[in-house]
């Protein structure tokens, strides 16, 4: 009989639950399948022979090469470029292509350009006048690539079309499977004045000395990517979606005035040419200095250098093996200098140039921070794998490039600058050396996702900074962490709670959200964050990242790719984490909602008197029960009213000490408290539920629940805490971990006058 009691245990439990749903009498309609915690087989793609589901290349993976001869000429004079180039395309994939496609990226700063007409604005009520001229007095800015011809390996010229940003070549027949093509291009255009609407490339002119500073990129006709996700990538620029490009290997001659200074891309191969003497000597004694940068071109120079103006040209000579772009920066203005860096056994050098007006900000800080990026990022990912780094001093700039990138961050002309310019300098150079790594050889495709280069790099960023604070103390302010902008949960806050009918999710094409700076840099950088500190954990989450990174370089990765390897390389199911967070624009808010103080009884309660009812069962058809009884309830005031918890807690002792071994017995816990704490989850994202809980005797017990406890009410969830102390303080998300937009409802705070308990139950605190 004993025994037929114990099993009727699980029955009474589960009939119990059939017996309340028995008394629901309108029932809602069925549904699809709206878990948060579903596989997101519905948002990806079939794994395939290319990419497989583990997240790793698969074994028909391909990528098309794209090699080029160049010979560009700059006219300092009339602020213009021309070039010839001959591009050698070799189809890797297995299709025959019958075009080819490229990219025209200047084209947006042409006349006809619809770019400056694709964003609707109402009429402001006042403007700055040179916005205003800008606007409506000026003529557009005659920039655009001129196309001189498109030439076959023989001379012939072939016809193409252009649209807007993008250019068909049609070739004679299709290129097959494994064959190569070569071809040549011969064009011009008006270098921009970036400072003046922010080009992404263009000079700077300063009025002072007459002279002119270049940062020159997406210059010439480059190949769009083909690929096994889309075919070709031929998405017009329009200006913040950035760029896809295929890898090859560049040889390019520069010519320039020739009392100018530039370091582009590559390997300079003709150093003793273009060199003096006394920079080959600093050269050389840069390349064995690994503890502070050598000047290979001092101010002083530099300021000599900018007083006049040769006639003469010179011609530098570059060669990339394996890079996805090529850039330069020249002026006779650059003050330069390099450090070596040990990387493994190599040494890479970090580079830095700057004019005066940089200075002294760029010479203490610059190639410091080059350094440092290269050292941080390859320890997280890979070995930088190309030969240097360098930072060019551009005003408001941030762009980046194969080896070379423009950064911001200029002093005041008396030399004295603030820790926000100081800062925002560091960051930038850091950002945007970094790049190196995103994109520029885990190669995405920037055109469409933008948050892959900028959200993966952001989030490498910040990881440098704090890094960066410790190792220089010097370099911040005493006391503090180096204040990093975005990465820090508390950072995306006000973005996230923010109005949603500007908010997009972070899986959307760059051009289509309305926050491009939180939507693709910091949102997808605190994601990540919170995943290696408070998910993850840092161990796995650093293994799994190191394993995208290796198997992706040098290649096209997707979006999926970037998910699956996480989770394949460490074992966690996060579908569940990257809906939330970058499919949709849910936010985190969890608070508590409900807390009941239960004692022990050896009475049924009302719910169990009421099944007892139904199923006309006594208490004599049970085996011993412990029934718990919420305090301030009928069944409170009935059984327990006027007993103190440690005589509740007697019963609970001798229920179970019958059924149980004397050694047993010894080991038994004895809690005089029991609460059910009910938290709820107005936000819409689920994550895992961090809690403090505080005791009367002061001490606290921290609880990290997996967000998996959300998996089966999405709304709010209860878990019992038993202790020998009476519970009085309950604090969620206690150190600010999860980006929580609303802390009002993350406590129950002990009040004076009344008891915890009092209190809650009295003000029925939900965070309202």
């Amino acid at each position: 009989m004993n025994l037929l009691k114990y099993c009727l245990v699980p029955v009474l439990f589960l009939s119990a639950t059939i017996f309340a749903q028995e008394q629901q009498k309108e029932r809602e309609p069925g549904h699809y399948n709206q878990n948060k915690f579903k596989q997101l087989y519905e948002e990806f793609s079939t794994p395939n022979s290319y990419r497989s589901a583990s997240g790793a290349p698969g074994p028909a993976y391909y990528q098309q090469q794209a090699d080029y001869k160049m010979d560009i000429e700059l006219d300092d004079k009339n602020a213009k470029i021309f070039g010839q180039e001959t591009i050698t395309y070799t189809n890797n994939s297995p299709d025959d292509l019958e075009y080819l496609w490229l990219q025209l990226d200047q084209n947006v700063r042409a006349k006809t350009s619809k770019s400056r007409l694709r964003n609707g604005a109402a009429m402001a009520p006042a403007e700055e006048p040179d916005a205003f001229a800008k606007k409506f007095l000026k003529d557009p800015f005659d920039g655009g690539f001129n196309i001189d011809f498109v030439k076959d390996a023989n001379g012939k010229p072939l016809p193409f079309t252009i649209n807007m940003t993008m250019m068909r070549i049609d070739i004679p027949q299709p290129l097959k499977s494994g064959e190569k093509l070569s071809f040549s291009i011969k064009w011009n255009y008006n270098i921009p004045d970036h400072t003046a609407d922010r080009a992404r490339s263009g000079y700077e002119y300063f009025p002072e000395d007459g002279n002119r500073a270049y940062v020159i990129a997406q210059f010439f006709p480059r190949m769009a990517v083909y690929s096994d996700v889309e075919g070709w990538q031929n998405h017009q620029f329009w200006g913040s979606g950035e760029f896809a490009l295929p890898f090859g290997d560049y040889d390019v001659d520069i010519t320039v005035p020739a009392d100018h200074v530039l370091d582009g891309t590559g390997e300079l191969q003709n150093r003793e040419e273009v060199f003096s003497k006394e920079m080959m000597v600093r050269y050389e004694k840069a390349k064995k200095s690994y503890d502070k940068p050598v000047l290979i071109v001092t101010q002083k120079e530099a300021e000599k250098a900018e007083k006049n103006f040769s006639e003469k040209k010179k011609t530098w000579k570059f060669k990339a093996k394996n890079v996805r772009d090529y850039a330069f920066a020249t002026s006779r203005k650059w003050i330069w200098d390099m450090q070596a860096v040990k990387m493994g056994d190599r040494d890479v050098m970090a580079v830095s140039m700057y004019p005066k007006e940089g200075n002294p900000l760029w010479e203490e800080y610059s190639t410091m921070a080059v350094a440092h990026t290269l050292n941080s990022y390859s320890a997280h990912t890979f070995e930088y794998p190309y030969h240097k780094a360098i930072s060019v001093h551009a005003k408001n700039q941030g762009m980046e490039y194969p080896m070379i990138c423009w950064n911001y961050g200029r002093p005041n002309e008396d030399g004295s600058y603030s820790d926000r310019v100081k800062y925002g300098m560091i960051s930038v150079i850091i950002h945007e050396v970094g790049h190196n790594y995103f994109p520029m050889i885990v190669n995405s495709d920037e055109r469409q996702w933008g948050w892959m280069d900028e959200g993966l790099n952001t989030f490498m960023q910040f990881m440098a900074e704090q890094e960066f604070g410790d190792l220089f103390p010097k370099a911040i302010a005493p006391n503090t962490k180096y204040p990093s902008r975005r990465g820090d949960p508390s950072s995306v806050i006000p973005y996230m709670s923010g109005d949603q009918s500007t908010i997009a999710p972070i899986m959307s094409n760059p051009e289509n959200v309305y926050q491009l700076g939180p939507n693709a840099y910091g949102k997808p950088a605190t994601a990540l964050n919170i995943l290696r500190e408070t998910v993850m954990g840092r161990e796995l989450f650093d293994h799994a990242f190191k394993t995208y990174s290796h198997r992706w370089m040098f290649k096209h990765p997707t979006p999926e790719d970037f998910f699956r390897t996480m989770e394949d390389a460490s074992a966690v199911d996060l579908d569940w984490y990257w809906r939330g967070w970058f499919y949709t624009t849910d936010y985190v808010d969890i608070g508590v909602k409900d807390i009941k103080k239960y004692h022990v009884s050896d009475s049924p309660n009302k719910k169990m008197q009421e099944y007892m009812a139904v199923r006309n069962i006594t208490e004599a058809d049970l085996p011993p029960l412990v029934y718990l009884t919420e305090e301030g309830s009928e069944d409170f005031d009935a059984n327990l009213k006027g007993k103190s918890p440690s005589e509740s807690s007697k019963t609970l002792k001798e229920f179970m000490m019958d059924n149980m071994t004397a050694d047993e017995r010894a080991k038994v816990k004895e809690p005089k408290y029991f609460y059910e704490v009910t938290y709820d989850k107005p936000g819409g994202l689920p994550m895992p539920l961090i809690v403090e809980y505080t005791y009367a005797d002061g001490t606290t017990e921290n609880m990290t629940y997996p967000a998996e406890i959300w998996r089966k009410n999405d709304n709010e969830v209860s878990v019992v805490v038993s202790s020998q102390n009476e519970l009085t303080g309950v604090i969620v998300d206690p150190k600010a971990e999860t980006a929580d937009i609303d802390v009002t409802n993350n406590s129950w705070p002990k009040k004076e006058g009344a008891s915890d308990f009092d209190q809650m139950k009295k003000e029925n605190i939900k965070g309202e």
